[in-house]
């Protein structure tokens, strides 16, 4: 049976960052993921995963550029020494809540850098990502994003996340693979994540469109999800959707995963 956790960036967010904690628990998740825990101390998660039987899945490196805004640091070339600064946080964060997987980022391509020196400054960036993740027992993930929601997004396909991976060469080293952004990419999500099984190391659902909780779209979980065991993924998927009218009322689909 898939493995689900609640992503507590887009779920239970009418509560405050550590009751979101609680709350997925309460609904009978065993697993959490959130791309940015870095405005609450470390020991405050760690003490609410305890309390509520909790395993923490994945987070983000923090990869915003500060002058523009934008997640692209991991393909600026002059910013090196910034990217390094947040990788050593991201690692911390990882080591201290027990993470499996940090998403290491990409983000869309910077004004006034190429394809090539961005893939070039990836590669390389990634490579000391992956060791310095390796050293505390926790894997790397490359996800692609669709060019929709983020236009200009570097890495939007399996198949270029792959060639990343085989590039970089680092076997700590994995792929996020999200259906909602593939989806809208490419399509063919069963076979493409049989092709893939061997490198996805973590999985991500939401519906489209709107990005809303599985059933209010056009993707079918009902055949997906026990496919997953059909095909041996063992990993856990996070559910990282926007739930149309709260999270609580709209868990119904997933009564049958959490018991």
């Amino acid at each position: 049976m898939p493995r689900l956790e609640a992503n507590l960036q887009y779920m239970f967010n009418e509560l405050a960052l550590l009751d979101r904690y609680d709350a997925a628990a309460e609904a009978g998740f065993k697993g959490v993921e959130i791309q940015s825990p870095y405005s609450v101390p470390a020991e405050q998660i760690v003490d609410r995963l305890e309390r509520n039987g909790l395993r923490h899945i994945i987070i983000n490196m923090p990869m915003s550029d500060p002058d523009t805004g934008l997640n692209n640091v991991p393909l600026q070339p002059d910013r090196t020494d910034l990217y390094r600064e947040r990788i050593a946080q991201g690692v911390e964060y990882a080591s201290a809540l027990g993470c499996l997987g940090v998403n290491v980022g990409v983000g869309p391509l910077p004004d006034g850098v190429s394809d090539e020196e961005a893939w070039s400054t990836l590669v390389s960036n990634l490579k000391y990502a992956a060791a310095e993740l390796e050293a505390v027992g926790v894997k790397g993930l490359i996800e692609a994003i669709n060019t929709r929601d983020q236009p200009g997004f570097f890495i939007h396909t399996t198949a270029q996340t792959r060639s990343l991976i085989e590039e970089v060469g680092h076997g700590n080293l994995f792929i996020q693979y999200d259906f909602y952004h593939m989806q809208i990419m490419e399509g063919d999500l069963a076979p493409t994540v049989k092709e893939n099984l061997d490198l996805i190391a973590h999985m991500q659902m939401a519906d489209t469109p709107g990005r809303h909780e599985p059933g209010t779209g056009e993707i079918n979980y009902d055949y997906l999800l026990p496919y997953l065991d059909e095909i041996g993924y063992r990993g856990w998927v996070g559910c990282e959707y926007a739930p149309l009218k709260g999270t609580r009322e709209g868990l119904g689909w997933a009564d049958r995963w959490l018991k």
